[in-house]
């Protein structure tokens, strides 16, 4: 690990085809699924379908990515050899996961909450 300086791990999805994604105003769980709590208004976009994407709502692909820092702290996890549910927490605590930069892409118009949810969901 003293070589180490960080791990990256990325997912593709499915990029909203801007020529017809549709606007909506999120659902109450749509806001739960993105950690919104408070009553602001939120839309998001969700596929429709159109010439220019093969009537498929998506067009394209762009990456969402987690990066993990190793710091000191976790360095010496590693060197202690902590179990993975230690390592886990750790760098749950300190680092945002895949899924936060998803949902960063999703508030932006580029993709879909499904989308985002499918390929970050845990196995």
């Amino acid at each position: 690990s003293s070589s180490l300086t960080g791990v990256m791990a990325q997912r593709l999805v499915r990029t909203l085809c801007p020529d017809c994604r549709q606007p909506a105003p999120a659902t109450d769980e749509e806001k739960r699924l993105l950690g919104i709590t408070d009553a602001r208004t939120v839309t998001l976009y969700h596929p429709q379908g159109c010439p220019a994407c093969n009537h498929k709502g998506f067009r394209g692909r762009t990456a969402i990515h987690e990066l993990i820092v190793v710091d000191a702290t976790l360095r010496d996890l590693i060197h202690r050899q902590a179990g993975e549910l230690e390592l886990e927490r750790y760098v749950r605590q300190h680092s945002a996961g895949i899924r936060s930069n998803g949902i960063e892409k999703v508030l932006a118009g580029e993709t879909s909450l499904d989308e985002v949810l499918r390929v970050t969901m845990e196995a």
